[in-house]
């Protein structure tokens, strides 16, 4: 069994989009919890609830990585990101069988895609993706690195890699608006 996450209902064949890797695909994972990630993205949902005006493409936003064991690690890069990102965010898990996998190589972990249209085979309602995430670091299916546990050395990477981030994103209003919301070091900078 795939599953594939989606806020859109009623999906009876999936088909390709363009995402970051700039190549239109379906992303599964073997893993259930590995999808709960993709319910909700933090830039859309902040600019929409404070009204930011924005036509284009919104900057997806995804801050998670592996443990060695493969279990999926999402990381709080600011106070209660998770929360903030993913509460009072419903959705729906959508399942596959049978795909044809695309050739090239996406390097996630349990991340399989394809660049065909996928039939649905069933499809589950998610209320409240927060409330998922926590039953399933509960059941430690996947582990949260919250912001208050974080060290000095990895604030540090991260102080470090959103600036970077922001300078890149010339031609991201959306991305910038919300890079300098819930990062305050950015606005000495900016």
């Amino acid at each position: 069994m795939l599953y594939h996450a989606s806020q859109t209902g009623d999906i009876k064949l999936l088909e390709p989009k363009t995402s970051n890797h700039n190549t239109p695909l379906i992303y599964f994972s073997a893993k259930r919890e590995n999808v709960l990630v993709y319910l909700s993205n933090a830039i859309e949902k902040y600019c929409k609830e404070t009204n930011f005006v924005h036509n284009g493409k919104w900057h997806k936003w995804a801050s998670y990585g592996f443990e060695p064991d493969g279990i999926l690690r999402l990381d709080e890069y600011y106070p209660n990101a998770i929360k903030d990102t993913y509460q009072r965010v419903s959705g729906y898990i959508y399942c596959a069988n049978d795909i044809c996998e695309n050739e090239s190589s996406i390097n996630i972990n349990n991340v399989v895609t394809s660049s065909e249209t996928v039939p649905v085979i069933s499809v589950e309602f998610v209320e409240d993706a927060y409330t998922e995430i926590l039953k399933a670091e509960k059941s430690g299916l996947l582990k949260i690195r919250r912001f208050e546990d974080m060290g000095a050395e990895m604030l540090a990477w991260i102080e470090n890699t959103i600036k970077s981030e922001y300078a890149q994103a010339e031609n991201e209003p959306d991305y910038r608006y919300f890079l300098k919301a819930k990062f305050p070091f950015l606005s000495a900078d900016c």
